[in-house]
């Protein structure tokens, strides 16, 4: 069977389009029902009077079907688009941006920092009114109790919508939220707020509840803090209270996809369950039976683990295998996995925009594809060295859609990636069973201490193994610039050369050949474009960061240079700057004809014989900024970081009928190019 004979990849396909055309055009709820209903009638049409016309006819009828399949992937972003619905909460709060009473109930609990516990909460009532919605709860930690799903909450509050990164090129935290559905944010403390209801009464709350028993039982046990933590995140799909150490060392042994309850996951559950429940053939049904437990037992687990969109992807995928397995249907796994997709993004589109959701299929349709062509390579005879072959085979396979994707978010190879998978995929299968049956056991109190001790030793050398793997800095690729024209070139030259190993004929070569050298011209121009010369004023918290860029060399301009953080890292990664140069600052910066004057907290500028373009402010300078006006006049002054916040307030009422002369990188960082 032809991959691309297959209609729902192509109507999968125009659902996607439809859900990129929807998040970056701004399309009416209206005007996109309007649309799918016409050009579903139109298809109607077409169907029954056009089916035995000439073949233009037909042709005429399939681009009104993608165009309609499109504006159902329009119509299900819409839907699901909080916003667009008349009762979230956006649409009642008070138009003088002042504080509101709401009432809210605790949904998701996130990882903290290293100030605010954090969580997601979902907005019962603005002022009496009753709505719906989700927003971001900021604790501060001096609350010592951790809230639990389902509690409800009242207080008084200024909901303030999330912000972008002040700074460029930074991980866009307003964009990540937003996909998932939060626009607002809000803050409290332990005084903030007043306890309504304990009572759980939600599959969350529920799920929440199960975890908590589980984690109080096996707290009871030696397990350290860092092992109830991989134990949640491996079993319960939990990562919320992974140190950072831990978490780095799992994520640069290239083995963080273990701690994410996924396929690999879900695919050995399914495996357990299908040995386990196979008496129940027997019976009359009974394979009818047994796939409906699977599918029960699948979907509870994925509600215990939190229902993330990898959880979801996976569970989905696997529900209908486990159906097509046990009623003996044939079943193509392409069939598969794009019926999961296409069924996950009509109920949930934002999922098309979860780095998990995207790296978990592009690892499952590169081991589909790829690992049988490997595995040809080498047929060993012996049992073990066959069966480290083929999981090797399997993890080098899954690079093939992860990598570009992985390069494109997070910058980063671990080359030892196939050492420590080497190792992971054979025991995991061991682990997860260990683990479940050591769950279960705790959930009863009933547990053997010896049971505990052995769980907890598999754990903590496993970290320890992945720790000795991830120290190996020599084998960890950073850095890496690769932006979206090539993530695209480079994904189009894996499909080509994909079609060229599984076909070797003229046509597949020419298009390798042409897929290379789009990606090598991909690469170039992302070289070139970046070869502008550009002024940096970032926005660092009682610091001053300055970026001189040249080409493709950054200079760097620090108050504080051996903390100087990710701000200029992510700002190289993403300008392919190939070297950076540390200067300390000085009074003065000349890029092309402008000049940057900077005054710090000894505010000399009197003896000047020149009138600068910009004048920085940092340090808190104690100055007449109408004087410095009048003697500089300089076109823009800028204000960072470093300064005390009633400085900037003070300038702020000084520039406040002066719009555009005054800038404080707390908006933003400030930009000049050239």
């Amino acid at each position: 069977m032809k991959l691309f004979n297959f209609t729902l990849l192509k109507l999968t396909i125009c659902i996607i389009a439809g859900i990129f055309i929807a998040n970056y055009l701004s399309i009416s709820l209206l005007n996109s029902v309007v649309t799918f209903i016409s050009l579903s009638l139109v298809c109607a049409v077409f169907f029954f009077y056009l089916k035995n016309k000439p073949k233009g006819s037909s042709i005429l009828f399939g681009a009104t079907v993608v165009l309609a399949f499109i504006s159902l992937g329009i119509l299900s972003y819409n839907l699901h688009l909080p916003k667009n619905n008349t009762r979230h909460y956006s649409h009642f709060l008070a138009e003088d941006n002042s504080e509101n009473t709401i009432i809210y109930k605790v949904e998701k609990r996130l990882k903290p920092n290293q100030f605010y516990a954090k969580y997601y909460v979902e907005i019962l009532k603005v002022n009496n009114t009753a709505t719906i919605g989700t927003a971001l709860l900021q604790l501060k930690k001096d609350t010592t109790k951790v809230l639990q799903i389902d509690d409800v909450f009242i207080t008084q509050t200024k909901l303030i919508p999330v912000l972008d990164s002040p700074n460029p090129d930074q991980f866009n935290y307003k964009d990540y939220l937003n996909k998932q559905g939060v626009y607002d944010q809000f803050y409290g403390d332990k005084n903030s707020a007043i306890l309504l209801s304990r009572n759980t009464h939600t599959l969350k709350g529920y799920a929440s509840a199960f975890r908590d028993k589980i984690n109080t039982n096996l707290k009871q046990y030696n397990f350290s803090n860092d092992e109830l933590s991989i134990i949640n995140a491996l079993l319960l799909g939990q990562r919320q209270d992974i140190s950072k150490s831990v978490y780095d060392s799992y994520t640069n042994a290239g083995a963080i996809h273990i701690l994410a309850v996924s396929g690999l996951h879900i695919g050995i559950i399914l495996l357990i369950l299908n040995l386990l429940l196979k008496p129940i053939e027997r019976l009359k049904h009974g394979k009818i039976l047994k796939s409906f437990i699977i599918v029960v037992l699948l979907w509870s687990y994925a509600i215990i683990a939190g229902g993330s969109a990898s959880i979801i992807r996976a569970t989905t995928m696997f529900s209908i295998i486990a159906i097509a397995i046990n009623l003996r249907r044939i079943t193509n796994i392409y069939n598969t996995l794009i019926t999961s997709v296409f069924i996950i993004l009509l109920i949930k589109p934002l999922f098309l925009f979860d780095v998990g959701f995207q790296l978990s299929y592009a690892a499952v349709f590169a081991i589909v594809a790829f690992q049988p062509l490997i595995a040809k390579l080498w047929l060993p005879k012996h049992k073990t060295t066959n069966f480290l072959w083929q999981t090797f085979t399997v993890t080098v396979a899954a690079q093939f859609g992860v990598l570009p994707v992985s390069l494109y978010y997070f910058h980063q190879f671990p080359s030892l990636f196939w050492l420590s998978n080497l190792v992971i995929i054979p025991l995991l299968g061991i682990i997860l069973g260990i683990g479940i049956l050591v769950l279960c056991l705790a959930l009863f109190n009933v547990l053997p201490s010896w049971l505990a001790d052995v769980f907890s030793y598999i754990i903590r050398t496993l970290t320890k193994f992945l720790q000795w793997i991830s120290s190996q800095e020599t084998f960890l690729i950073s850095d890496i610039s690769f932006n979206i024209f090539n993530l695209i070139t480079s994904l189009i030259l894996i499909i080509t050369f994909y079609m060229l190993w599984k076909s070797f004929k003229p046509k597949n070569i020419i298009f390798l050949l042409i897929t290379v050298i789009g990606f090598q011209l991909s690469i170039t121009h992302s070289n070139w474009t970046n070869r502008n010369s550009e002024l940096v004023i970032f926005h660092k918290s009682k610091q001053t960061q300055i970026g001189l860029k040249e080409k493709a060399t950054l200079y760097t301009f620090n108050s504080d240079s051996l903390n100087k953080g990710t701000i200029t890292r992510s700002y190289k990664v993403a300008n392919f700057i190939k070297s950076e140069v540390d200067k300390p600052i000085p009074n003065i910066i000349y890029i092309e004809n402008k000049t940057l004057l900077i005054i710090d907290s000894l505010g000399i500028y009197k003896d000047l014989n020149f009138n600068p373009d910009y004048v920085l402010l940092r340090n808190s300078p104690k100055i007449n900024m109408e004087r410095l006006l009048e003697k500089i006049n300089p076109k823009k002054i800028i204000a960072d970081g470093s300064n005390y916040k009633s400085y900037i307030k003070r300038w702020k009422e000084t520039f406040k009928n002066k719009k555009g002369l005054f800038h404080t990188t707390e908006k933003g960082a400030f930009i000049l190019k050239f």
